[in-house]
């Protein structure tokens, strides 16, 4: 089975070497666990170290915040647009309707799957792109009216980004309600799992990985410590926590 590199420090060790190729993966957490910095490191590592073209869908945040946050880390997403070895879609308009100055973008109606898909497969056609990160599902499934169109809805999904051969990260939250997942469904319809976790106490931020699951895969069942840095997301080994 060939391995697709993470980038995420740390992680490809867990995983026999990376994601299986061509599989989509459910990275899932609380507010501020990591999500989206997990999903821009996994496209700019892929890109920028491992010659990978990606694909980032935004749902939730406007491109040119990312673009700016991104800095922090020293990942200049500008550079790799120019280089055609990143696109990023804004969908944040389908669903605001407000213009956009992006040169990708979903049109400004009630956001569509089929259409998102359609300029997502394009994407693929237009530059070869290996990676994909769609942020969030959540957001997706706020367009779409019942448990059926959902679980339709991400079933197309992944069939036809795994059928193009993309290793895709598909960000979902966790709810109060359901444990893994925005909708609860999103973990049986994926081929892996990812959680972070967050835990804010006072002052100070207490994060960890878990890897629930990832088919055709030997992987570390523990809770791992994981930190932000200013180098990205970086996972630690159960026996590198400090007691």
């Amino acid at each position: 089975m060939r391995r697709v590199r993470t980038g995420i420090y740390g992680l490809d060790e867990l995983i026999q070497g990376g994601f299986p190729q061509g599989r989509s993966i459910l990275v899932s957490g609380t507010c501020g666990s990591g999500k989206t910095t997990f999903g821009i490191q996994y496209l700019y590592m892929g890109a920028e170290v491992y010659g990978e073209p990606g694909i980032y869908v935004t749902l939730d945040e406007r491109p040119n915040l990312i673009r700016e946050d991104c800095l922090n880390f020293g990942w200049d997403l500008r550079k790799l647009e120019a280089q055609n070895m990143l696109q990023i879609i804004d969908g944040t308009v389908a669903r605001l309707g407000f213009p956009t100055e992006e040169e990708f973008t979903l049109p400004s109606t009630a956001l569509d799957v089929d259409k998102l898909l359609l300029e997502i497969l394009a994407a693929i056609k237009r530059f070869g792109a290996k990676r994909i990160v769609i942020d969030s599902l959540a957001a997706l499934g706020l367009s779409l009216r019942s448990e059926d169109e959902i679980r339709k809805a991400m079933l197309k999904i992944s069939y036809l980004l795994g059928k193009a051969g993309i290793t895709s990260v598909l960000i979902s939250e966790i709810s109060e309600e359901k444990k893994y997942s925005k909708y609860g469904i999103e973990e049986f319809l994926v081929d892996g799992v990812i959680i972070l976790h967050y835990l804010g106490v006072g002052g100070s931020a207490t994060r960890a990985l878990q890897i629930l699951k990832m088919r055709g895969t030997k992987h570390s069942e523990y809770l791992h410590p994981m930190e932000i840095t200013d180098k990205g997301i970086v996972v630690k080994k159960v026996e590198e926590t400090e007691i």
